[in-house]
């Protein structure tokens, strides 16, 4: 189960889930381009990666391509990449003043579970709760279940 949390006093959001899985399989399917893109969003869209070097220093640039061909390309940059943690910044293209700051833990629970917490400082209530309101939790519930799968299957 995915929980998404707003923060009362920063305009935070926070999201959780376990998987079954390492934590270095976790941080495989985030800096991996070939298989963040077969996760990563709503089932009802595809992602292009235009551009991705998951390393510190890094950047990046990807497209969800909706089925009635409208593009959403979103772009940041990777500060710091570790097995344990990656710090990026997120910009939606459609709101390019819009920089979140995000935080992504991958904690080893034990047993072959592993834990994936992520953090997304914006930089108002009101961007924050647009986030929330944008159907957001369509694309992490929807991205997460088919990483789930692809954790299940072997694929990652």
């Amino acid at each position: 189960m995915t929980t998404i949390q707003a923060d009362r006093t920063v305009p935070v959001i926070r999201i959780a889930r376990e998987f079954q899985a390492t934590p270095g399989q976790l941080f495989r399917a985030h800096v991996d381009a070939e298989l963040f893109k077969q996760w990563v969003g709503p089932d009802a869209m595809r992602t292009r990666i235009e551009h991705w070097d998951a390393r510190t220093g890094g950047s990046f640039r990807y497209v969800s391509v909706a089925g009635d061909g409208a593009e959403y390309a979103f772009r940041g940059c990777f500060h710091d990449v570790r097995p344990e943690r990656i710090v990026q910044t997120f910009t939606y293209e459609g709101e390019p003043d819009g920089v979140a700051l995000e935080t992504l833990w991958f904690d080893d629970l034990g047993n072959g579970r592993s834990g994936l917490r992520t953090q997304s400082l914006v930089d108002s209530f009101e961007a924050r709760d647009a986030w929330l309101k944008s159907g957001m939790e369509t694309g992490v519930e929807d991205g997460y279940a088919k990483l789930e799968r692809m954790l299940t299957d072997g694929t990652v």
